[in-house]
């Protein structure tokens, strides 16, 4: 399997049905699992995962997990019907979703209302862990699942954040970029420095895109 291909016209991807991703009020209970919500960003610690055993001889102490992480701002951009995301900290360019079916999403002008991201994509870091911390104070959703190569769309929440605090997740928790509930946010972005990345396409494994709402009136209080 080669890794996805992150910048594309939206028209290369087919018409698929949608399903509805459940949209969580991020709380320091709801996280859980997932990762935690922060308030301090300069004393907050990212998790850097130890090189794997490879076979009977053991990794010696103090070795293996010396990588560190990197930061940078991660820019999300509605352009038209669709989403792109920028991550300085790891020079990558993506395209995040869309708004309307992507054999009608238009780039020059907007034809849908902007209150959902039909996600094609998921990957996770099982080399660290990463924070998000928005620079803007304004709402953002992040799409998540639980550890696991056995991802299905069923195991997919989307977790609203206020843009009070920053959200962090654990290594091997799937997810993909954030999603600004406005037109544009900007984040400081915290992650891993190896930064392996598991991905998964979902329209091509399940035949649907995730739609994970920005809007408010769809938030569920766990």
């Amino acid at each position: 399997m080669t890794a996805p291909e992150y910048i594309f016209e939206a028209s290369s991807k087919p018409s698929l049905p949608w399903h509805e991703v459940p949209l969580i009020r991020a709380t320091d209970t709801s996280v859980k699992g997932y990762g935690c919500l922060a308030d301090d960003l300069e004393t907050f610690e990212i998790e850097i995962v130890r090189w794997p055993q490879q076979g009977w001889r053991p990794v010696d102490e103090g070795t293996g997990d010396e990588g560190g992480w990197v930061e940078g701002t991660f820019k999300c951009d509605w352009q038209g019907d669709v989403l792109y995301g920028e991550n300085e900290a790891v020079k990558g360019h993506y395209v995040l979703g869309w708004s309307a079916d992507p054999q009608q999403a238009q780039t020059d002008r907007q034809t849908a209302p902007r209150d959902q991201v039909l996600l094609w994509h998921m990957n996770y870091h099982p080399d660290g862990g990463q924070m998000f911390w928005p620079l803007d104070n304004k709402p953002f959703i992040i799409p998540a699942a639980l550890p696991g190569d056995n991802l299905t769309p069923e195991k997919v929440v989307a977790f609203w954040c206020d843009g009070s605090r920053g959200l962090y997740i654990h290594p091997g928790i799937w997810h993909e970029g954030i999603f600004p509930v406005e037109d544009n946010q900007r984040f400081l972005d915290r992650q891993g420095a190896v930064h392996a990345r598991v991905s998964a396409d979902i329209g091509q494994e399940f035949g649907v895109y995730l739609a994970c709402p920005l809007r408010a009136d769809k938030i569920r209080d766990l």
